[in-house]
């Protein structure tokens, strides 16, 4: 697999709602936040989303919706999501792991989209209160 970009949105195969992560055959979308390695293997920190529940939020979450515009499009999410920071996971990055969304946005890499400059603070924010 290719370098892992950060800060970028992926497919993931992955059942986040496990103890103990596992791959399965179902994509989910999910926001690669940290790169690293696990041996000598590269890996990713992952933060899964959910178009569940949007109106309400706990500290350590933020969202991403149409009305994001342009960071909305970036994104390349179909529906409004939100992000759980304190939920991370950090998995191996091979294709047990993460595919190619349909239409390939961005070659035959697992990206989706990437996070826009303009939800950079709502994000570290999320990420900062999911740390308290």
């Amino acid at each position: 697999m290719p370098s892992i970009p950060a800060k970028s949105f992926s497919y993931t195969r992955h059942a986040p709602l496990r103890r103990r992560p596992a791959p399965r055959s179902v994509s989910e979308n999910a926001l690669r936040s940290r790169t690293g390695r696990l041996g000598d293997d590269p890996a990713g920190e992952v933060v899964y989303g959910t178009s569940r529940k949007l109106e309400r939020m706990v500290p350590g979450q933020f969202s991403i919706a149409p009305e994001d515009r342009d960071a909305f499009a970036a994104s390349g999410l179909s529906y409004p999501t939100k992000f759980d920071t304190t939920r991370a996971v950090f998995l191996p990055y091979n294709d047990d792991w993460f595919s190619v969304p349909a239409g390939a946005p961005y070659g035959q890499t697992p990206t989706l989209g990437v996070l826009h400059p303009g939800l950079m603070r709502r994000a570290k924010a999320a990420f900062d209160a999911g740390r308290r």
